[in-house]
């Protein structure tokens, strides 16, 4: 029977634009740092070290070699998973696996990415087949272009509508001191932003960012010895769909709506919107913020954006989505979706400082990538029967 597996510590760097301050390998160490301080564990508890990046779209090889002095992994059991976007949230669901397996009591979990020192555009162009695919769909912005283009005309959802919810990401990052976008912003000033691949505007679309995130994971062995409220993992789910753009519904995210009901009944939730108390999506542009939380089963097809609107997602409101700031206001690529499993432990934890909604008992995360492909964790206060 697989064990019980929960988050007891996390650590996050001082997310930027550039870190000129630090290699690579010193960035992985502050976020190592930070998570072994905040779970009160040295190196040597560590059982094994789980790694990864964007590292193909960088052009970079063996980061889980060079870095190993950073990650701690000398002398250890040392992998890296890569997926590309998904690579966050790949690590975050391959850290409990390896957990649940029984092979690591405590493992420490990496995420990191230094974009500024990167040029991902010819790997993501490289990504779509090419004969049917990659002359029409290059590159990030112009696919979420159209998936944005074509839900606006399925449903009459304009482009203020995902306004609105960038406003709400970028103001919640005010309250995180590890957010690299850290200003408000208004409606008028994304509408008036300038224009990158119509509909989507720059203050539409996340930052590319120097960053790192470290997460250790527990056994039920272990875990409420490390931490007074560990963040158990309820479920995990994933959908990877395509292999062929062409074949994708871009007015919905079929992948996301199959993995979040797969992990709803994993967790026991059947109704999220009353049963979830806080969610980290990684949705990387603002109309993922509308058209996104109906696959995710919270408002019909269409009307997510009355949710945004009537302030059900803002803090205070009946669930607060990105506390942290999101995707929107913090992306270092690889460590993006572990990041969202941080927040969630936090949440669960009650240490979220400014950004803490009040009494979180259960949390989700997602993330996305790949050929519009979803993965999904729901966290809880109460170890999983």
């Amino acid at each position: 029977m697989a064990k019980r597996v929960a988050i007891v510590g996390s650590g996050q760097t001082d997310h930027a634009g550039n870190r000129r301050d630090v290699t690579g390998c010193e960035l992985i160490n502050e976020a190592v740092r930070r998570a072994l301080e905040d779970a009160q564990l040295k190196l040597s508890d560590i059982d094994g070290v789980v790694i990864g990046n964007m590292d193909h779209f960088e052009g970079i090889n063996g980061a889980e070699l060079w870095s190993i002095e950073g990650s701690g992994g000398i002398g250890k059991p040392t992998i890296k998973l890569t997926t590309g976007g998904t690579t966050g949230s790949t690590l975050a669901i391959g850290g409990t696996h390896l957990v649940a397996s029984g092979f690591f009591d405590r493992l420490l979990v990496i995420g990191w990415e230094k974009n500024s020192e990167s040029d991902t555009t010819g790997a993501i162009t490289t990504a779509f087949d090419p004969i049917w695919d990659r002359l029409v769909f290059a590159g990030a912005i112009s696919g979420l272009a159209v998936e944005a283009s074509a839900y606006m005309h399925r449903y009459g959802v304009t482009e203020k509508d995902a306004a609105r919810a960038a406003v709400r990401d970028r103001r919640h990052a005010v309250n995180n001191p590890h957010a690299h976008l850290r200003k408000e912003i208004s409606v008028d000033d994304v509408l008036r932003s300038p224009m990158f691949s119509d509909p989507l505007k720059a203050l539409d679309i996340c930052p590319r960012t120097d960053g790192a995130c470290a997460v250790i994971y527990a056994s039920e062995d272990v875990a409420e010895k490390i931490c007074p409220q560990p963040a158990w993992i309820l479920a995990t789910a994933n959908r990877h769909l395509y292999s062929m753009v062409s074949d994708v519904d871009f007015s919905s995210l079929k992948s996301l709506e199959l993995a979040s009901r797969e992990a709803y009944r994993k967790a026991g939730v059947r109704e999220p919107l009353k049963e979830i108390g806080v969610m980290e999506l990684y949705t990387p542009y603002s109309f993922a913020n509308l058209s996104w939380i109906e696959a995710l089963g919270l408002a019909k097809p269409g009307e997510g954006a009355k949710l945004i609107w009537d302030g059900v997602t803002d803090m205070g409101g009946e669930l607060p989505m990105n506390p942290s700031g999101g995707v929107i206001a913090t992306n270092p690529i690889g460590a993006t979706g572990l990041i969202r499993a941080a927040e969630c432990s936090l949440q669960i934890m009650g240490r979220a400082g400014a950004r803490q909604v009040p009494d979180v008992k259960r949390a989700l995360s997602t993330g996305f990538g790949g050929c519009f492909w979803s993965d999904v964790l729901i966290y809880g206060t109460e170890k999983p029967a």
